[in-house]
């Protein structure tokens, strides 16, 4: 069975890799642990040329920097958790369980890691995406009946 794409219209040309990370964000399955929050933080007024940031904090308490592992590949921004099982502690009850995670996410072109930060158990990765300056290009036009250009 053929598969018919929203990017298979005449008019849409150059969309393939569109197409291509919608599918990877529909396969990518989290079972929603860590929770997270992405914010946009304004940029400053009083600087025109400062992007916006854009904060992806997920909460993890419980996990040092050393069991955080942040990577970028292509634009999939990987984030995993790892936790060792503490074998020498004796638990008369246990609530919180060492834990492994991994969530990702898809980032647009152009969108650039800034830093990371661990504080208060919340892992915080801020990202911008420098502002695209717009420009109109003019194309001319070859007349090949006579060999002139059209400006």
């Amino acid at each position: 069975m053929s598969r018919i794409s929203g990017f298979s219209s005449p008019f849409l040309l150059g969309f393939e890799e569109i197409e291509r990370v919608l599918d990877q964000v529909t396969r990518t399955t989290n079972d929603g642990y860590p929770p997270y929050n992405i914010e946009r933080i304004r940029k400053n007024k009083s600087s025109d040329n400062s992007p916006d940031i854009i904060r992806i904090t997920l909460a993890v308490a419980g996990f040092s920097d050393n069991e955080l592992d942040i990577t970028l590949e292509e634009n999939q921004l990987l984030i995993k958790g790892c936790q060792v099982d503490d074998g020498d502690r004796e638990y008369l009850h246990r609530g919180i369980a060492a834990r492994q995670f991994q969530r990702s996410f898809v980032l647009a072109e152009g969108l650039e890691i800034r830093n990371a930060e661990l504080e208060s158990g919340l892992l915080s990765i801020n990202l911008v995406q420098p502002v695209i300056e717009k420009h109109v290009k003019k194309i001319k036009i070859t007349n090949l009946e006579d060999g002139s250009i059209q400006t």
